[in-house]
């Protein structure tokens, strides 16, 4: 067993570059049907704004570096069923990560202020990132 550790290590350590910059992520999780979004390679702690979105902020300096979105296909079928024409930002299969907050958004009622500030500085964020996720679209 500790031969297969020693190995899985030196993998991991080979394919984690330090010497390469950080690059923006998203990654879907089919397991957990959820989308992670890191754009920085800060230490963080999370914070849930609502049933979608869990934000992560910095630990150094509390600005947000990334997030998780939960229940992602959920949201992008009820998002296709309700608002036809949601289909327009999703190219190729693709679909910016600030469309889905923004789309999120616009389906909230009576949101506080807080929370709206906080999805316009997570919808910031995603834009410089420049980021996509794949969406599963039904004919």
């Amino acid at each position: 067993v500790m031969a297969e550790e020693e190995n899985f290590t030196e993998l991991v350590l080979r394919q984690a570059d330090p010497s390469l910059p950080f690059k923006p992520t998203v990654t879907y999780d089919p397991d957990g049907d959820c989308v992670e979004f890191l754009a920085k390679p800060d230490c963080f702690y999370a914070e849930r704004v609502d049933s979608l979105v869990t934000v992560y902020y910095s630990q150094e300096t509390n600005e947000i570096v990334g997030s998780m979105l939960k229940n992602f296909s959920k949201f992008t079928r009820h998002m296709l069923d309700t608002c036809p024409g949601f289909k327009i930002v999703i190219k190729d299969g693709r679909v910016r990560l600030e469309h889905l907050f923004l789309a999120h958004l616009l389906t909230l009622e009576g949101i506080p202020f807080v929370k709206e500030v906080t999805y316009q500085k997570l919808i910031e964020v995603a834009q410089q990132a420049n980021v996509e996720v794949s969406v599963t679209v039904a004919p």
